[in-house]
């Protein structure tokens, strides 16, 4: 069964990560999506990131009565920082029977040399990557593990969301009313 591992801090969930993760449950070969909420990415700064745990909590409130989507909190019990190579290992002792993928953004294609043992992510793993705007096109656009999925190009971003929120600005169709609910009820990104 192949799994598809949608990764980041989903600091919060909003919309367009659930329109790409169903999008890709429901037009590829990917039998599921897994959001797998990071603690801590390697090439982002810790401030203003929500406690893990709240991060899971929205995700799992947002993903709720979607039967193609799960949450995983799998690198929660990982050594951090979060490395995708440390987690794949992992999934796949864990789950010998699964064959995974990582979906990611074009933007992320870019500086994808950069992760920590790329080559065998590509080699062992392969990537389901959607297309962002304007995005310089990459050395690994051609590679044999490399699949582009047709997808909206979306530009909605989790800072634009935070700033809004804390400029007591709607944040009404950019994060699922559930998700709001619980930013509003818990005063996340208020400071």
């Amino acid at each position: 069964m192949k799994i598809g591992l949608f990764f980041g801090s989903f600091n919060p969930i909003h919309m367009g990560h659930l329109i790409i993760a169903n999008l890709m449950a429901e037009t590829t070969d990917l039998k599921k999506v897994w959001f797998v909420v990071s603690p801590q990415n390697p090439f982002k700064p810790s401030k203003g990131l929500l406690h893990e745990f709240d991060r899971y909590d929205m995700v799992r409130a947002a993903i709720f009565n979607n039967f193609n989507l799960e949450v995983s909190d799998i690198e929660f019990h990982l050594p951090k920082p979060s490395y995708t190579i440390h987690t794949l290992v992992h999934l796949h002792e864990k789950f010998p029977d699964k064959e995974f993928k990582i979906i990611m953004g074009e933007d992320n294609l870019a500086s994808f040399t950069r992760w920590k043992n790329y080559e065998r992510i590509l080699e062992d793993y392969g990537l389901y990557v959607y297309r962002r705007p304007n995005v310089q096109l990459s050395e690994l656009h051609s590679h044999p593990n490399v699949t582009f999925v047709e997808a909206p190009l979306l530009d909605i971003s989790a800072t634009f969301i935070r700033n809004c929120i804390r400029n007591k600005q709607s944040v009404r169709y950019l994060v699922p009313d559930v998700v709001e609910e619980m930013i509003r009820a818990k005063g996340f990104y208020q400071d």
